[in-house]
C-alpha cells in the first residue's frame, strides 16, 4: 500500500464512450490507450483500482427497450456490450505492462472469470487491475448501480465517476455559460435537485453504505491522481 493517499482502494466508473472518439461508436484504439493511461495514473501511485465500464458505445439496453425489445433481453444485450469494452480496456492496459483480471457478472468462461468477491479482492491486493464487466449480472440495473454494488462488496473507499466535465453542475455547462459547479453535495441534495449524476438506486446504495462519490474530469490523468490524494478535483458527494 502506498502512503499519502486518502483513498487506497477505489472503484473507477467509466462510460463506454471513454473507449471511442466523442460522438462515436465502437472501439477506437487511441481512445482506449488514453483511458488506460487514466487507470494507470492511479495504480502508479499505489492505489488498488477496480473498474466498472459501461457499454453505451456498443449497445444501450434502455435504448433498445424503448424501441420495443423486451427490457430484460435488451439489458442482457447491453451487458454483453460491456464485456467487449472490458476486453478492449484489458488489451490497452496490458500493452502498457499492467496486470489485469476481468471479472464478469455473467458467466463467459473463455474470456473472463466469474465475479467472486474474495477472489476479486485478492487480485486487488496483488496489485492487479480488476475490470468488472456485465454489470451486476441482472437486468433492470444500470452499470452505475453495478459500480455502487461492487464498490461496497470490494470494500472500496470511494466511487470515482470519470466524466467529460469537471464535476457536478446545477445545469449543463456546455449549454449554459452561467452554470455553477458544486464543490460538494449530499446524497439527498443530488436526488432532491434531480441532478443526473447516477440513477437513484446507485445513489441510495452509496448513501446507505456511507460510500463517497467523486465526479471528475477524465481528460487529464492528473485529476485522478489529485482525487486519490484528497485534493479538490471535481465534486464530492457524501453525507
Amino acid at each position: 500500500m502506498s502512503q499519502g493517499l486518502r483513498y487506497q482502494r477505489v472503484m473507477l466508473k467509466l462510460s463506454g464512450e471513454s473507449l471511442c472518439e466523442p460522438g462515436g461508436q465502437g472501439i477506437d484504439v487511441e481512445a482506449a490507450q488514453r483511458t488506460a493511461e487514466l487507470v494507470l495514473a492511479g495504480t502508479r501511485l499505489g492505489a488498488q483500482i477496480a473498474v466498472v465500464i459501461g457499454g453505451g458505445n456498443i449497445m444501450r439496453g434502455a435504448q433498445l427497450s424503448s424501441l420495443g425489445v423486451n427490457r430484460a433481453t435488451a439489458d442482457y444485450m447491453g451487458m454483453l456490450g460491456t464485456a467487449i469494452n472490458a476486453l478492449a480496456l484489458q488489451d490497452a492496459l496490458e500493452k502498457k505492462g499492467a496486470q489485469t483480471r476481468i471479472c464478469s457478472g455473467l458467466e463467459i468462461r473463455q474470456v473472463a472469470e466469474p465475479f467472486i468477491r474474495r477472489r476479486a479482492i485478492r487480485h486487488l491486493e496483488k496489485g492487479r487491475i480488476v475490470i468488472l464487466s456485465c454489470g451486476s449480472g441482472a437486468p433492470f440495473f444500470t452499470t452505475d448501480t453495478a459500480a455502487a454494488l461492487r464498490s461496497v462488496e470490494l470494500g472500496a473507499q470511494v466511487l470515482m465517476k470519470a466524466t467529460k466535465v469537471d464535476g457536478v453542475y446545477d445545469k449543463d455547462p456546455r449549454k449554459h455559460a452561467d452554470a455553477r459547479r458544486f464543490q460538494s453535495l449530499s446524497y439527498m441534495e443530488v436526488m432532491n435537485r434531480g441532478l443526473e449524476v447516477m440513477d437513484k438506486t446507485a445513489i441510495t446504495l452509496c448513501m446507505e453504505n456511507q460510500l463517497p462519490i467523486v465526479v471528475f474530469d477524465m481528460s487529464d490523468p492528473e485529476n485522478l491522481r489529485g482525487v486519490l490524494r484528497g485534493e479538490d478535483r471535481g465534486t464530492i458527494i457524501k453525507n
